[in-house]
């Protein structure tokens, strides 16, 4: 099959997830979740970069991601294709090498439209490693700190027309050979976690050093590996269990804000209930990671991002779900994510099927009609939007700020704008209190809104807020308080 030479990270992706249904593995004891008393909160979105990114209808595209409540879009940004040749002053965000007119363009679109970016950066360009491939390490990792700060500083938010974007994550998949080659030395030893160990503390100090607010993960794992070098014409894999121990035991101990991970099931059909034998990891198993790798790296409620998860439709010769139970495993799956406490985001792969690509898990078939699991999605989604905080507070009136999402907004007018805001907190049906406000627009995107009225003990407040700018423009949100 011709790969076009536009999509090779998509392609490669995919073609990773179904080679992991080829590996067997036993249906063994895994964690177990249970679905939650009270839906939380997640950071929802897609990973489509042909549809957000180069197709000519991305802007309609970007309009029904926002339409299905995505607040987060991940996206590639590929060091051998942005830069494939070497910049004279490698850490300048603007420095000519640099091809990122694409991204610029999708940062600026998601953010008028109130979602937030997710940047994984991978792939070594020729010039950086003799040509050695891009899922090998560069020959001098000071090109890859280089680049990451190039990055991180363009979309810092320092710079009018390039807005912020605070979550990143470095490498794809490091755990299979396609992305990070060697997984193995020439005894047999697993050697992958210790390259890439190198690959991100590069990447990270870049990132750090010109956004130190940047929200960096780690990992990027496929759900599946064997720690052991397979003879046959499969690639070779580690487990994402191993991997993250053996990538504890570097010093010094990896710096990170969150471990990201695809926990894909083992076959292309199975639910999202499916429990895999450890140290594989699928959506049932994240719990055990999750308390595995605080204990691997002597951290405490280490945060998971579910960067990819996805079941794509069965057509003839491809193997895949009914539309029904796309629909019914893609609820499913987001209800699971959400009961688990350090889950903070679901990105789902892709938002539309494309002729580019086998891969047919898209919300949209290739026609661009909807799906069934469109509208369950949608509204699963809207469930559980991290826009709509929880805020926990005690009793009493002395005041709390509520995170309100006004990302949107500092799209259409810019950081520092002033904004009106008027509130309106309810117990049940019953208005308690009510207030205005003048505050000016953050960077982030999230403005701190003080509140205050008498809260009794035991209650659950919804707080009804809406934000307009002097143009009309209006974001609504609703908020709850919590009393413990």
């Amino acid at each position: 099959m011709r790969i076009p030479s536009r999509l090779p990270i998509v392609v490669l992706t995919v073609a990773a997830i179904a080679a992991a249904a080829v590996l067997s593995v036993g249906m063994a004891s895994g964690g177990s979740q249970s679905a939650p008393q009270q839906p939380r909160r997640l950071l929802i979105g897609f990973q489509d970069d042909p549809a957000f990114r180069w197709e000519p209808d991305r802007s309609a595209m970007l309009d029904r991601a926002a339409a299905a409540n995505a607040r987060i879009v991940r996206t590639f940004v590929d060091w051998s294709r942005t830069a494939p040749t070497r910049p004279v002053h490698g850490a300048d965000p603007f420095d000519p090498a640099y091809r990122l007119d694409d991204v610029d363009e999708l940062v600026r679109g998601t953010q008028l439209r109130g979602i937030t970016v997710l940047i994984t950066i991978w792939g070594t360009p020729g010039w950086a490693n003799r040509n050695a491939g891009p899922n090998r390490l560069p020959t001098h990792l000071a090109d890859l700190r280089q680049f990451a700060a190039a990055i991180a500083a363009r979309y810092s938010g320092r710079y009018p027309g390039y807005p912020l974007v605070r979550h990143w994550s470095v490498w794809n998949e490091p755990n299979l050979q396609q992305f990070l080659a060697p997984q193995f030395d020439d005894s047999g030893a697993i050697v992958s976690p210790g390259l890439y160990a190198k690959l991100y503390r590069a990447a990270f100090a870049g990132i750090k050093a010109s956004n130190p607010s940047a929200l960096v993960a780690i990992g990027e794992t496929s759900p599946l590996g064997r720690d052991h070098v397979y003879l046959g014409p499969s690639q070779q894999t580690t487990s994402p269990g191993t991997f993250a121990r053996l990538l504890s035991l570097q010093r010094p101990r990896l710096s990170f804000d969150a471990w990201a991970h695809h926990p894909y099931p083992t076959s292309l059909g199975l639910p999202p209930t499916q429990k895999v034998r450890w140290p594989n990891v699928s959506l049932a198993a994240l719990p055990r990671f999750q308390a595995a790798l605080d204990s691997w790296f002597g951290r405490k409620d280490t945060a998971i991002w579910i960067t990819e998860y996805a079941y794509q439709t069965r057509r003839p010769q491809v193997f895949g779900v009914t539309a029904a139970q796309q629909a019914a495993y893609s609820v499913q799956a987001l209800r699971l994510a959400a009961a688990e406490p350090h889950v903070q985001m679901f990105i789902w792969f892709v938002l539309r099927d494309s002729v580019q690509t086998p891969w047919r898990s898209g919300l949209f078939d290739l026609a661009g009609k909807a799906k069934p699991a469109l509208a369950r999605f949608t509204a699963a989604a809207a469930a559980l939007d991290a826009s709509n905080f929880v805020l926990k507070a005690a009793p009493g009136r002395r005041a709390v700020k509520l995170p309100v999402d006004v990302l949107r907004l500092v799209g259409r007018n810019g950081a520092g704008t002033a904004v009106g805001i008027t509130w309106r907190a309810y117990l049940g049906t019953h208005l308690v209190a009510v207030n205005q406000a003048r505050l000016a627009l953050p960077l982030s995107g999230r403005l701190l809104l003080p509140v205050a009225f008498e809260r009794a003990q035991g209650a659950t407040y919804r707080v009804a807020v809406t934000v307009n700018d002097i143009h009309g423009q209006t974001v609504d949100r609703t908020l709850q308080i919590v009393t413990g």
